[in-house]
């Protein structure tokens, strides 16, 4: 008996629950202007239910002492044990967008270790959603890198990361190249896993996030 091909269509109804901090810049009430965003992946070590936890590295500790900080922030938290839902953040950002006053052309994506291949995904799988991307000591699939070649991308990692070796982020960088987008590359010689540290710290990681604005 010969096979045969077959489709199946229909709609699945489903309910998705993310606990997450959100940022509003000092000025926001004051102010009548969209605001950009930033979302903020965290990495496996700050996984669970306990909300403070994400404010240990990134951009929610960043914002804690910075009340002025120009951006929105969302960090939401992965549950225990799961990895990021795209589903999950998707359905998050479509959410905030209905109810803050977002600049859709200029939403960033950013994440640490887990969170880094987080980006990545996330990136990948809804390549015309965000402005720019930064993903720290992560990785992905270099073979679907064409899905964003046309995204301003900077990559980060520690040259001696024994957690996520730095080959990821080469083969990520080398794969968006191979198919006609390129990405800016920051190795730190005497970095380990913790690259974000220095990353986060950096104004000039926001000033190059507002640089890029996505056409709507």
């Amino acid at each position: 008996m010969s096979q045969k091909a077959c489709s199946l269509l229909k709609k699945v109804t489903k309910q998705i629950r993310c606990n997450y901090l959100l940022f509003l810049p000092a000025s926001y009430s004051r102010t009548k202007k969209k605001w950009p965003l930033i979302l903020f992946l965290h990495g496996a070590g700050e996984r669970g239910d306990d909300l403070s936890l994400v404010k240990k590295h990134g951009v929610p500790k960043i914002v804690e002492e910075d009340p002025a900080f120009p951006f929105i922030v969302v960090s939401p938290q992965c549950p225990k044990d799961e990895w990021w839902s795209i589903e999950a953040l998707i359905a998050l950002l479509d959410s905030l967008e209905k109810k803050y006053r977002i600049d859709r052309t200029r939403i960033y994506l950013t994440g640490l270790s887990m969170g880094g291949f987080g980006t990545w995904q996330l990136a990948m799988e809804n390549p015309n959603r965000f402005a720019a991307i930064a993903p720290i000591c992560g990785g992905g699939n270099p073979h679907l890198a064409g899905r964003i070649k046309h995204l301003p991308i900077w990559v980060f990692h520690g040259a001696k990361d024994e957690a996520v070796p730095v080959e990821e982020a080469h083969q990520m960088v080398d794969g968006l190249r191979k198919r006609g987008g390129k990405a800016r590359l920051t190795i730190y010689p005497k970095a380990g896993h913790d690259s974000w540290t220095k990353t986060y710290e950096n104004k000039k990681l926001y000033d190059w996030f507002l640089s890029h604005q996505r056409k709507d």
